[in-house]
């Protein structure tokens, strides 16, 4: 059995976007918003507020592409991408394969945090 990895995009109160990934969205973000010791640097920093957009992939590899990619949009891309203005390809086709990626609509129901 493989081993699906997800990239997502979470707000924090203070409106900027963090991108990561994981093999548990869930466990993830239980991590996030309860600010544990697994937190990530940045959300003890800027609080999360709202899981915005999750994509999945099939390996690391893919996953820490995306990552990387994300992180290098503008805000204004980024909000693009969480308001469905703009699908990956509109910013990463030249970068990425982005068919390789799905976004993934299920969790970001089931986990947004409102």
């Amino acid at each position: 059995m493989s081993v699906m990895y997800y990239t997502y995009m979470l707000r924090c109160k203070d409106n900027t976007i963090y991108t990561g990934i994981t093999t548990d969205i869930e466990r993830r973000m239980l991590e996030h918003f309860e600010r544990g010791e697994k937190c990530a640097k940045y959300t003890i920093r800027h609080i999360p507020e709202k899981l915005e957009c999750v994509w999945t992939s099939d390996s690391r590899k893919l996953a820490s592409k995306l990552e990387y990619h994300i992180k290098t949009l503008t805000k204004a891309q980024k909000e693009k991408l969480i308001c469905k203005e703009a699908k990956l390809e509109d910013f990463l086709s030249e970068k990425l394969e982005c068919y390789k990626y799905s976004l993934d609509i299920l969790s970001l129901k089931k986990l947004s945090k409102e």
